[in-house]
């Protein structure tokens, strides 16, 4: 019989989001021997090449490109079955989450997850991604979705994004010397990559707003009063993505990761956690 082994399935998916065997085993809790035996089972299995082995890590063939997809259905449908068979949901589970994201990524998938367990309660921690992890390593939040940059991710990669500079419509807060930069608090996730890149351009700046409210901020850049980053996927429509078309030095692409507590995470938390899996809106690739 032709079936696939929902272990190798695992495998796969996780060294193509984190593109090494090592940090896969990590979040699988394999060893980095374990999860390249797995590998090669699955493609042996197929017949097919997954992965190139490149100096700066792996990289999918075209047949693991198409495979891709296909995997993280399988894998969700295997949980949601699973879930749905075997357990019963109730109680509170708090989730942890960038003021960012808080919109129409999370919104339908905190929907469905509501309809499919109507005995649980979740209850939402907004803060900066620093302050999220924070909560986490104290038993504050249950889970918590948080944005790092890609060099540097740690937790289970559920996209990759672009940090973008943002300014209004037509604005020209972006000409201005030193340049007006607005960010939701000084603990922003993107702060460190946002003034080191304009430190590394010789640019001046100055702080416009850092006060942990996110619709201030966003009124700031609407305003004109000074530009932000966010990821590309949180612009909001009626403001613009700057560039180096307008003098403004390239930003790094950021991971949205998804931590669960260290300590044994309760049913609730779980089925959310594979909710977020497999209701995000696409795994994202860097432009």
């Amino acid at each position: 019989m032709r079936n696939l082994d929902l272990e190798l399935i695992r495998a796969f998916v996780a060294v193509a989001d984190h593109g090494s065997m090592t940090v896969a085993g990590n979040v699988l809790h394999l060893t980095q021997s374990a999860v390249s035996q797995q590998i090669m089972r699955l493609e042996r299995r197929l017949g097919q090449a997954l992965f190139l082995r490149e100096r700066r890590g792996l990289k999918l063939t075209a047949s693991g490109d198409r495979l891709l997809a296909k995997a993280r259905r399988l894998i969700g449908l295997n949980d949601e079955i699973w879930a749905e068979m075997t357990t019963s949901c109730a109680g509170t589970v708090r989730l942890g989450v960038p003021y960012d994201l808080v919109g129409t990524a999370l919104a339908p998938i905190l929907k469905k997850f509501a309809e499919a367990r109507p005995l649980v309660e979740i209850s939402l921690v907004c803060a900066s991604s620093p302050q999220l992890l924070e909560a986490l390593g104290k038993g504050e939040v249950d889970l918590a979705l948080v944005e790092e940059p890609l060099s540097a991710a740690g937790g289970e990669c559920l996209g990759i994004e672009r940090l973008v500079w943002v300014g209004a419509r037509a604005g020209t807060a972006h000409l201005k010397q030193p340049l007006p930069l607005s960010l939701v608090a000084d603990s922003c996730a993107f702060r460190p990559a946002v003034t080191e890149a304009l430190d590394g351009q010789g640019r001046a700046w100055r702080s416009v707003f850092e006060n942990g409210n996110i619709d201030a901020t966003t009124a700031t850049v609407r305003t004109d009063l000074a530009v932000t980053a966010w990821l590309a996927c949180t612009v909001p429509s009626d403001l613009d993505i700057l560039g180096s078309a307008e003098g403004l030095p390239e930003l790094p692409p950021f991971a949205i990761t998804l931590h669960l507590s260290r300590s044994q995470p309760s049913e609730s938390a779980r089925e959310l956690a594979r909710h977020l899996r497999a209701g995000w809106v696409r795994p994202r690739q860097a432009a």
